[in-house]
C-alpha cells in the first residue's frame, strides 16, 4: 500500500473545514440572518473562490502523485483516470439534480466537482508535465477573466465560462482548469522525483486535519445536508428559505 503524503492531505483538511464554515455562514444568510448578497461578490463571493481554488489546486497535485505512482505500478492507463473523472462528474450531476428541484431558480449547471471531473478527464496526457502545464494554465485563466460576466444564451455554454443565468456555485473551465493545471505543474515540480515510499506518517498535530483530507469527497457530499437539518433542529429557519 502507497502512503499518502500527509502534507497534502493536512492542506485540504483545511481548506475542509474553512469551506463547511463559509457554507454554514452561507446557510445562516440563506434562513434570513443576514444578507445573501454578501457571498456574491466582494470579500464574500472572493473567500469562497480562494477556498474552491484550493481543492482544485490540491486535485492537481495529487493526479500528479497518482499518476506517478501507478506508472511505477505499470497502472497508469487512461481508463483509470477516465473512470475516477466520470464518477466525480457523476457526483456533480447529481447535486445538479438536488438543486433544479430545490432552488430550481439558480441550479448548480457547472459546479466544482463538474470541474473536478472534468479536469481529470481533460488533464490526463498533460500528467507529465511542468512548464507546459502552466503555460496552458496562464492561457486558461486568461480566456476566463477575457469572457468573465459574459452571459450565454445556452446551458451547454456554462462550462465554458458563459453562463446562461446566475448560480450559486459555478466553477468553469475558463479559467479555474487552469488552477488544476498548475497543481499538475506544481506537483510535477515538488514531487516529481520523490519515491512514493519516501512519504512519512502525518505529525500529531496534522494527523486529524490529514484524516479529514483524506475524506473530503465524502464528507462535500454530506455536509450540506448535515448543516441545514442541524440548523432547522435548532429553530434557526425552514426550508421555505430556499
Amino acid at each position: 500500500m502507497h502512503r499518502r503524503l500527509w502534507e497534502v492531505d493536512a492542506l485540504r483538511g483545511v481548506a475542509l473545514i474553512a469551506m463547511v464554515l463559509y457554507h454554514l455562514s452561507y446557510d445562516i444568510a440563506m434562513f434570513g440572518h443576514f444578507d445573501p448578497d454578501f457571498f456574491r461578490s466582494g470579500i464574500g463571493l472572493w473567500t469562497g473562490r480562494t477556498i474552491g481554488s484550493t481543492f482544485i489546486f490540491l486535485a492537481g497535485v495529487s493526479l500528479t502523485l497518482s499518476y506517478r505512482r501507478a506508472s511505477a505500478a505499470g497502472e497508469a492507463g487512461w481508463r483509470k483516470y477516465a473512470l475516477r473523472g466520470l464518477r466525480i462528474f457523476c457526483y456533480g450531476m447529481l447535486i445538479t439534480l438536488v438543486t433544479l428541484l430545490v432552488i430550481p431558480d439558480e441550479p448548480i449547471i457547472f459546479g466544482i466537482l463538474h470541474l473536478i471531473g472534468a479536469s481529470i478527464l481533460l488533464s490526463y496526457p498533460l500528467l507529465r508535465f511542468k512548464l507546459l502545464n502552466v503555460a496552458l494554465a496562464l492561457a486558461f485563466v486568461t480566456a476566463g477573466v477575457a469572457v468573465y460576466g459574459t452571459p450565454g444564451d445556452s446551458v451547454w455554454l456554462a462550462p465554458l465560462g458563459l453562463p446562461p443565468f446566475s448560480m450559486v456555485d459555478y466553477w468553469p473551465l475558463f479559467p479555474w482548469f487552469g488552477i488544476a493545471l498548475l497543481g499538475i505543474a506544481a506537483g510535477n515540480a515538488f514531487y516529481g522525483e520523490r519515491h512514493p515510499e519516501a512519504a512519512k506518517p502525518a505529525p500529531p498535530l496534522a494527523g486529524g486535519l490529514a484524516f479529514l483530507g483524506r475524506h473530503s469527497l465524502f464528507i462535500y457530499l454530506v455536509h450540506q445536508p448535515l448543516l441545514i437539518a442541524a440548523l432547522i433542529l435548532l429553530g434557526a429557519g425552514s426550508l421555505e428559505a430556499f
